[in-house]
């Protein structure tokens, strides 16, 4: 087994016992994107240079024997909306394709004090704004399992390189799925914290108030690990909540005995396909005959869901994205008469459609006339949702659902229809809508071998829950499975 193909939590050992070297893991990782990353195309920029000088510092620190944190060494891929002091941040778009930040974001400070090797920034959907990765201005990334599928998105860079062994984790962000529904479709497991757990500092924001980073990783405790390194208090986020927060990894259990699962008829109904949620119910059968109990549980509003997701996250990226307009840096229009006619042809030209999409979604839910009509209606469904949540955890530990409705489509198949493209994201959006948690573990393959996802959905930071159940399932099915072979 090549060292790529390894855990985190494996490889932190074998650097522990110096069975290999930090030097030797870098080597192995951009080796396997040299060899795959043509195919794959999971990467915006890779950072050779400073991660080989990265694990030289690693096992020069080893050496020395100092006391090093557990995933110094790790090699690790970051979303590419994620600022990086000196490093290329593009959110994958024209308007930011030359912008290199003076600064770090809070949790890039910790994955820097931690001493992990960062490889590179990863592909993502423009501005986050996509479900398939395809709407990146400069590559259509790929799905290990099959080149010719969507690796989910926006965060589908992160997913596939995990996946691929480009990566041994990755940090994505989820807004209304971006980090579950890739893992899902790519078979790895992918964390969306509660929000306010993890410092927005230096993320590129989408939508301020459903915007969360995370972890994706091939297994449970590799996600634990970099989510107890990246989550805690931050002064830098008004929204960052300052409480205890708990070494996920080091407090991992694998057993649900007396856990009580909750299944909403609602996330299994019309839309979903039969295989996704016979998959889906199979492991509940399974985490029951292990000790678990399952209740039926409704969220009647989620109908609803979808609708007040699009209205609110396009009403905060029409705000968020205004900052773009070719004055202070990235992308400006090279001819024109005014200041005016600057600002028009630089947006036009620097955003996809995806994005002046959203833009002009969002504009007009909040224009004079429509406000009531729209955004306060969504703004009134949000809190009925987060209600009804509340609701059904004074009687469930967890509450399990599909990731996905269904496998990963083929590349181009629903780019001509967005609400098509849309929909797939009608079992996430709601834990965005509420600020829980919720990870995402593959849970079988559809008949044509691609991953299927089942996601377990926790209270307000009961992220530990979520983990010790996910856990106890990686440990009853003996693992995820292996790195798919790319020709």
């Amino acid at each position: 087994m090549e060292l790529y193909e390894k855990s985190a939590f494996e490889l932190s050992e074998m650097l522990k016992a110096k069975e290999c070297s930090a030097a030797e893991i870098t080597e192995s990782v951009l080796g396997r994107i040299g060899k795959t990353e043509a195919s794959v195309e999971a990467y915006v920029t890779v950072c050779e240079e400073s991660a080989r000088e990265q694990a030289k510092k690693v096992d020069e620190m080893i050496a020395e024997g100092k006391e090093l944190h557990p995933l110094a060494g790790i090699p690790i891929g970051i979303k590419d909306n994620i600022s990086t002091k000196g490093i290329l941040t593009t959110c994958s778009s024209k308007m930011l394709y030359n912008y290199v930040p003076p600064f770090n974001a809070t949790v890039m400070n910790k994955v820097n004090s931690a001493e992990m090797v960062v490889t590179g920034k990863l592909n993502m959907d423009e501005f986050a704004m996509g479900s398939s990765t395809e709407t990146s201005y400069f590559k259509k990334t790929k799905n290990p399992h099959d080149l010719t599928r969507i690796p989910g998105g926006s965060s589908g860079g992160s997913a596939a390189a995990v996946a691929s062994g480009e990566a041994i984790v990755a940090l994505g962000s989820d807004t209304g799925g971006s980090i579950r529904q890739p893992s899902a479709y790519c078979g790895v497991v992918g964390l969306k914290p509660t929000y306010g757990s993890v410092s927005r500092f230096g993320l590129v924001a989408f939508a301020s108030s459903l915007d969360q980073i995370g972890p994706i990783g091939r297994t449970v405790k590799d996600v634990a690990m970099v989510q107890s390194l990246i989550c805690g208090h931050d002064k830098m986020d008004a929204t960052s909540k300052d409480i205890a927060y708990p070494d996920y990894a080091a407090n991992l259990k694998n057993d649900v005995k007396g856990l009580k699962i909750g299944i909403p008829d609602e996330y299994f109904g019309e839309g979903i396909d039969a295989e996704v949620k016979d998959a889906v119910m199979e492991t509940v059968k399974l985490l029951e005959k292990n000790g678990a109990e399952v209740r039926k549980i409704s969220l009647p509003s989620t109908a609803y869901a979808l609708n007040s997701y699009y209205i609110l996250s396009s009403a905060e990226a029409s705000s968020n994205l205004a900052r773009f307009d070719g004055v202070r840096y990235g992308y400006r229009t090279e001819n024109y008469d005014s200041l005016i006619d600057m600002y028009e042809k630089t947006r036009s030209e620097g955003f996809g459609d995806e994005v002046k999409r959203r833009i002009m979604l969002g504009t007009f839910v909040l224009s004079s006339g429509f406000y009531d009509a729209y955004y306060k209606k969504a703004k009134l469904m949000q809190k009925k949702i987060s209600a009804e949540f509340s609701e059904a955890f004074a009687d469930v530990d967890v509450i399990a659902t599909p990731t996905v409705p269904s496998g990963a489509f083929k590349i181009g198949e629903n780019m001509g229809d967005p609400l098509k493209m849309y929909a797939t994201d009608i079992c996430t959006v709601t834990i965005n809508i509420a600020g829980l948690p919720a990870i995402s573990v593959p849970c079988g393959k559809t008949a044509n071998g691609m991953p299927i996802g089942m996601q377990l959905i926790g209270g307000h930071f009961r992220e530990q829950t979520l983990l010790d159940a996910a856990n106890a399932y990686e440990s009853i099915v003996g693992g995820f499975g292996n790195i798919p072979k790319i020709v």
